[in-house]
């Protein structure tokens, strides 16, 4: 089992501090580097699957590697999808707009998970508040993940106005 040290990690450029993470995520990163640079740079699901199906590899103790529960899993994943995938025409001031027609909440999810119809959620202002909360998160992992990209810097702009007339 790989080990949750922490340690740092730099940024490729300089306008990004360093960050910490548990060594068992550098562990796995390494891993799934090596899993790629054997597979001509291209990571596929079903390499790493395949490399990590030997009981002594660094990542298969993160499978579930008894077939009734992991059907039983992926059985659980399809049917999120199939949620996430619904969409639902609201009226808009021009037209109808398409939404999905469920939404995951934070405390639904901190509760066990679950999904709410997105009327629902849009017409209670609680609910309604809790979604631009989880909007507004949700913009701050897209920012992290792509803050390399200065194409973006317009967008990450207009969100940090955002952020502050919503008081983060």
């Amino acid at each position: 089992m790989l080990k949750d040290q922490s340690i740092t990690v730099s940024v490729t450029d300089d306008n990004h501090p360093p960050i910490t993470v548990p060594r068992s995520t550098a562990s796995v990163a390494a891993v799934l580097k090596q899993i790629a640079d054997e597979n001509d740079g291209i990571l596929m699901p079903e390499h790493v699957v395949e490399a990590a199906r030997p009981s002594h590899h660094p990542l298969h103790d993160r499978f579930e590697w008894d077939d009734t529960e992991a059907a039983h899993q992926y059985r659980i994943d399809q049917a999120r999808r199939i949620i996430r995938v619904t969409v639902t025409m609201l009226p808009a001031m021009k037209g109808q707009r398409v939404v999905r027609s469920y939404t995951s909440l934070t405390p639904d999810r901190e509760k066990g998970g679950g999904y709410r119809e997105t009327v629902v959620v849009l017409s209670n202002p609680d609910m309604r508040k809790q979604m631009l909360a989880d909007a507004m998160d949700e913009l701050r992992v897209f920012r992290r993940k792509y803050s390399i990209l200065t194409e973006l810097a317009g967008v990450f702009g207009e969100f940090a106005k955002l952020e502050e007339d919503n008081g983060k």
